[in-house]
């Protein structure tokens, strides 16, 4: 076969409906990495789907115990045509976030892979089990068409992800020598745009903390006590003011870059962000004067209020109450430095006067910013074999603008990172109604198909 051949085979496999009927047993597994007991849809999903896929295309299979949470195991799998060939690491997650059976639109399950106007619904489908799918199917095509690959393949499949990938870390560290490779390429996030093949090189940095104003234990009668108290609600809300402006602009300089280097301004200003049906409005008046679309969400930093508490709003008396609490989070680029983001944190709220504003980090603090330089020679293969595949070059972004476990990859394993997404920003994620294009899924295997052609050689 010649890879215009195996590129329509490729394409075949999605259109004819082979790609859903190997994916809808994947989607029944209830796979929630939250839900405690898990375990078992965890095993079931490594040993009783993915062993068996992986030992018929000729990869050795170990299972690896997560030092962090054992209920959260990952599998490593090789295959090693020749030590000398260049080796590709490959990444997935089997695990999902909650079903949320109950809430899909048209009496939907989550565990049931649908097909209705070219969409492909379940849990799953793009957060990551249909994403890594697409890519083992690629290879997999590959393999029959040639007998061969032309280069080594590593597999790392975790069952933690959507809890922040605990143990990763120490899993990479453990099994440093098994995961070897010259460079990872994976799936998973989405697309800049349904119509919109894109490669990006790593992820914004997460840093989340909360902000506590504590003067007093307990509440004390709002008309006996009322401007004699200081009002915890409204200290932390003037404190959290001067963090940006009222359009969002950060104020702390130890929070943005300096200034975006040239080539990420342009790789993101030429991508067009698109708007879906059921998307919210975009200001373009929020944020950083001067950045947009891309350029504001994956070029940029950006501060968030994800929660803000005081007193108690299901029930509010008239009490000044003793405590207001706000979880924060800082979306940061690789200019940033990490280190410094709470003590700068702490010296800005301390120069205008709120030394009484305690704050607290929250999480691991593995939510790092990394970014593959686009001056690669990896980057350049995945670029030119993705434009010979679809006749038009790809969206590059520097990074994406959420996170990811890619310091794991970049950092711990010293890898260039290439991501290559099948899902698109309205995929519903982390939702009722989660879906993959079926466009989507055909033009992504056939990119993957032509490099994992491509980087076997002629």
């Amino acid at each position: 076969m010649t890879r215009a051949t195996t590129l329509t085979a490729a394409r075949a496999y999605v259109s004819s409906g082979g790609f859903a009927a190997e994916l809808a047993p994947r989607i029944a597994i209830r796979s929630e990495s939250p839900r405690g007991a898990a375990l078992g849809d965890h095993l079931l999903y490594l040993n009783g789907e993915m062993r068996p896929l992986l030992e018929g295309m000729g990869f050795t299979v170990t299972m690896i115990d997560n030092p962090v949470l054992p209920r959260l195991p990952a599998i490593i799998a090789q295959r090693i045509e020749d030590p000398a060939l260049k080796t590709v690491l490959l990444y997935g997650h089997g695990d999902v976030l909650w079903g949320m059976d109950g809430d899909w639109k048209d009496g939907r399950s989550p565990w049931v892979l649908e097909q209705a106007d070219g969409r492909l619904y379940g849990r799953g489908t793009v957060d990551n089990k249909g994403q890594h799918a697409l890519n083992l199917a690629a290879l997999r095509i590959v393999l029959q068409a040639r007998g061969r690959l032309g280069f080594n393949v590593k597999l790392l499949l975790e069952m933690g992800e959507e809890c922040g990938s605990p143990g990763l870390n120490e899993m990479a560290i453990a099994h440093r020598e098994a995961l070897a490779a010259d460079c990872l390429i994976a799936s998973d996030g989405p697309r800049a745009g349904s119509q919109t093949p894109t490669v990006f090189l790593g992820a914004r940095g997460a840093a989340t903390f909360t902000l506590t104003c504590a003067p007093r234990e307990g509440g004390h009668h709002s008309g006996n006590w009322g401007g004699l108290l200081v009002n915890p609600g409204l200290r932390l809300a003037q404190a959290l003011s001067v963090i940006t402006d009222p359009m969002g602009k950060i104020l702390i300089s130890d929070w943005v870059p300096q200034a975006v280097a040239a080539d990420v301004r342009a790789a993101l200003q030429a991508i067009e962000m698109e708007v879906n049906p059921g998307d919210p409005l975009t200001d373009p008046a929020w944020g950083e004067p001067g950045l947009t679309g891309a350029a504001q969400t994956c070029g940029w930093c950006n501060f968030e209020v994800l929660a803000y508490l005081c007193g108690r709003p299901e029930a509010p008396v008239n009490a000044i109450p003793g405590t207001a609490t706000a979880t924060c989070q800082l979306r940061y680029t690789v200019d940033i430095d990490s280190a410094r983001i709470l003590p700068a944190l702490r010296e800005h709220l301390d120069a205008h006067g709120f030394q009484d504003v305690v704050i607290e980090a929250q999480g691991d603090g593995f939510d790092k910013a990394t970014r593959t330089s686009s001056d690669n020679d990896w980057v350049r293969l995945v670029l030119a074999s993705i434009e010979k595949t679809l006749g038009r070059p790809p969206a590059l972004q520097p990074n994406f603008g959420g996170s990811l476990p890619n310091p794991v990859f970049a950092d711990t394993l010293g890898l260039p990172t290439i991501w290559i997404p099948h899902s698109h920003p309205a995929c519903s994620q982390h939702a009722p109604n989660e879906h993959m294009l079926l466009s989507a899924a055909e033009e992504g295997i056939a990119m993957m198909a032509g490099l994992f052609w491509d980087l076997g050689g002629a």
